[in-house]
């Protein structure tokens, strides 16, 4: 395959831009270049370009072309690791720790309607709740939805009202919040990444960051074909990010997550299973999430890897579970199998921060990434720009980090959550 063409998916399939941007060619000079072309990568290009800033973004693939462009479509308020941000930090940092962990839905929205984004937004998702437990966490986050003014947007449903809800007899219950939902990721990244490019920003696709370093006031990335001369640059790679970097190794890990796509279903059969095309999760460590696509196929997600190694067929792995959740789903095609990685840090607090005066991170959104993604770019162009209050809540959060190579570090990875399996079987 070519290195650089997208992956088979769904998504790669229905994508609605084929704008190819040309390869980095000499040299360029701006005021911040941006490593990476995913969600981090292009949202921040848009905050920083929103602002003023003149900005160049390089991307190895193509834009989208990581977990940016092979999720499972969750548009969910929150961020993994929030809990933890505030063990550390303290309740004084609770309301801007919350309106961080929704901020990201509200640009999303902004930007698909301010420059036109086809992407399928939809509006609905649910927690689904698998034992009494689970119900219980879900009351105790409703009604700080509540305290947080979500009125009308959140709703408790019970056992006995599933079934208007969901077409499926494994849940006892769960919670329903309007102002989450599902996408089209990469239409989502593919038309940011035209909205950027409107507004002045260089984008390079097949251009891989080599190196970075410091000259003076300067920072100088290189690829294969060109540099570019920037005063600040940003690392967005995620679990694709090449360059290494120090400070981040032993502290974030590429993790596999899988996904299959159905056929086409008829109007009444998506009605049965889905009467109000929501998004669903269940809260499980290693968890199932599923949707409907615009064209009304079954997308069902789950099964994170953490060995480092992709399943033989990702269909035998993923497909039975589907099944289970809906047996009527067992005369359909699957068309679609994928996969790719994201980002998992450990105690699951994404990675935002800084290397020095002009080098600037964010990346390990553990599986929360469409949301969060757009909330990092934001804070990282309020950074550049002098204002480092949301950024400084992250760089203090204690990290603990793996002191082996990817490859050992996976492993063991992989070892704590045979743990966490453990405890989704209580």
């Amino acid at each position: 395959m070519d290195k650089a063409a997208y992956p088979d998916s769904y998504y790669a399939a229905t994508r609605n831009c084929d704008v190819v941007y040309p390869s980095l060619q000499g040299e360029l000079e701006v005021d911040v270049c941006i490593c990476g072309g995913g969600f981090t990568g292009i949202a921040t290009a848009l905050s920083l370009v929103e602002r003023g800033y003149s900005v160049a973004v390089l991307e190895q693939h193509r834009i989208g072309w990581g977990a940016s462009g092979r999720n499972g479509g969750q548009f969910i308020g929150g961020f993994s690791g929030d809990g933890e941000m505030l063990r550390q930090l303290g309740p004084g940092a609770a309301d801007l720790l919350w309106d961080i962990g929704w901020r990201g839905n509200t640009i999303i929205a902004a930007r698909v309607a301010s420059y036109g984004i086809d992407c399928d937004l939809k509006y609905g998702y649910m927690d689904v709740a698998l034992k009494p437990r689970h119900m219980r966490q879900f009351e105790s986050y409703h009604d700080e939805l509540l305290r947080r003014g979500f009125g009308n947007s959140v709703r408790m449903v019970s056992r006995e009202e599933m079934p208007s809800v969901i077409g499926s007899e494994a849940y006892i219950g769960g919670l329903i919040n309007t102002r989450s939902g599902h996408l089209h990721p990469l239409n989502l990244c593919l038309g940011e990444a035209r909205a950027a490019a409107g507004q002045g920003v260089h984008i390079f696709e097949r251009s891989e960051a080599l190196g970075i370093r410091e000259t003076g006031s300067r920072v100088m990335v290189s690829t294969g074909s060109g540099q570019v001369n920037a005063g600040a640059a940003v690392l967005a790679g995620n679990a694709y990010q090449q360059l290494e970097v120090r400070k981040l190794r032993g502290q974030v890990f590429p993790a596999g997550s899988y996904i299959i796509a159905t056929e086409p279903l008829g109007a009444a059969e998506a009605a049965e299973l889905n009467p109000l095309d929501m998004a669903f999760c269940d809260p499980n460590h290693v968890l199932d999430y599923f949707r409907l696509s615009a064209d009304r196929r079954m997308l069902f997600g789950g099964r994170c890897n953490y060995s480092g190694r992709e399943p033989r067929s990702i269909r035998a792995s993923i497909e039975p579970r589907m099944q289970r959740i809906f047996p009527q789903l067992r005369d359909k095609r699957v068309e679609y199998q994928w996969g790719g990685n994201i980002g998992i840090v450990l105690n699951r607090v994404p990675l935002l921060g800084r290397l020095g005066d002009k080098l600037y991170y964010a990346l390990g959104y553990s599986g929360h990434g469409v949301n969060m993604t757009h909330a990092s770019g934001e804070i990282l162009a309020e950074a550049i720009a002098g204002d480092t209050r949301k950024l400084e809540l992250f760089e203090r959060v204690r990290h603990p980090r793996i002191p082996f190579g990817k490859a050992l570090g996976s492993q063991v990875l992989a070892l704590g959550m045979l743990y966490y399996r453990l405890l989704d079987l209580l």
